[in-house]
């Protein structure tokens, strides 16, 4: 595999000046690359499924895999130019091809767990501790609009977001009908894009702004927290990006009002992503991991097929990475451990749920 390697090196970040990042692209210099999308090959498939049935062979729980019982050692080579592609280079991998259609859930969610254990170590994703997610629609609700319900439970369209993890991963399992394009962006370059034209936003989003946690609390904690959209730690740039989880916390009458300079400049980065970003179509076997801390990420709404057999599944890993990019001791806490509350029992769920 060759991956796209950027010819910028990381540079000492300081907020309110231009980013060096090798994270730094913009949509069309992605599409015209392709070199960040690895086509699996049948060896590569081979040894996966041996991984997979000297695991199977010790009854042990998908959650027990680490990359030392689930062995792969030609993939994975790949996987650790991979590792070094999501910290140190696009933030952004596309492994293609998988054949899902050869294994049943279980297995596909083991050796996705697997796979993720070489990157990363799986961390919780809601408060019910599901290690694996299944991103299918389950409710008519909008999560946009209401602050029960979560994004992938719905088939409404994402708006750009981080996850709660350093790496997300996502397993594709079926195709919709229509729609369901996935979106992705730098948030390197939109910060630099910012500070050219607005460097009163970058000011302004270099403040705490407020985070609900749509009612998965951490036992003793609020149920919001307070981070900057951008940060730097020890020279190292990370931006945090949800304008819906931002928005919500509005509900709180403990929390400040948001002010008309924080909106407009939370107004100019949507526009920023909606110029900036990357939209493709996946396929059935496309396994996409995404770094975090320098991308956002977001999905058009879809339609199903009729046929409830039919209908749109992705598997999706939280990993954390130690180690890799210093971070703000609230960020750190919210994406190192994952989702715990006081009623979490960490499970992989084999159907979604």
């Amino acid at each position: 595999m060759t991956l796209c390697r950027s010819t910028k090196q990381r540079g000492s970040a300081i907020l309110g000046q231009p980013i060096v990042d090798p994270g730094e692209w913009t949509g069309s210099q992605l599409r015209s690359s392709g070199r960040w999308i690895h086509k699996i090959t049948k060896g590569e498939v081979r040894e996966i499924e041996r991984a997979l049935e000297i695991f199977e062979k010790t009854g042990r729980d998908i959650t027990t895999i680490t990359k030392r019982n689930f062995v792969l050692l030609e993939f994975g080579k790949t996987l650790r130019k991979i590792r070094k592609q999501l910290f140190d280079g696009l933030g952004i991998t596309l492994i293609r091809g998988f054949p899902v259609d050869q294994f049943d859930h279980k297995q596909l969610a083991a050796i996705f767990f697997g796979i993720g254990a070489h990157l990363g170590r799986a961390v919780s994703q809601n408060a019910k501790g599901h290690m694996i997610g299944h991103v299918k629609k389950l409710t008519d609700l909008d999560y946009n609009t209401d602050a029960r319900e979560r994004g992938y439970r719905t088939n409404v369209n994402q708006r750009f977001h981080s996850d709660s993890c350093d790496i997300v991963g996502l397993m594709v399992l079926q195709t919709p009908m229509s729609g369901g394009l996935s979106r992705i962006a730098s948030t390197v370059s939109v910060y630099n894009h910012m500070l050219k034209y607005r460097p009163d936003y970058v000011a302004a989003l270099s403040k705490d702004s407020y985070w609900d946690r749509r009612n998965e609390v951490p036992e003793g904690k609020n149920p919001w927290y307070a981070l900057p959209v951008f940060n730097v730690v020890n020279g190292y740039f990370s931006c945090r990006y949800g304008r819906q989880y931002i928005d919500s916390t509005q509900r709180f009458e403990q929390v400040p009002r948001m002010s008309k300079t924080e909106s407009s400049a939370l107004d100019f980065f949507d526009e920023l992503l909606e110029k900036l970003h990357m939209q493709m179509q996946f396929e059935a076997g496309d396994i996409q991991f995404l770094y975090n801390h320098v991308t956002v990420h977001g999905r058009t709404a879809f339609e199903d097929w009729a046929d409830p057999k039919l209908k749109r599944h992705l598997l999706r890993l939280w990993l954390c990475a130690d180690g890799e990019r210093p971070l703000p001791d609230v960020l750190a806490e919210r994406v190192k451990g994952g989702i715990i509350t006081d009623s979490t029992r960490l499970h992989v769920p084999l159907e979604a749920c």
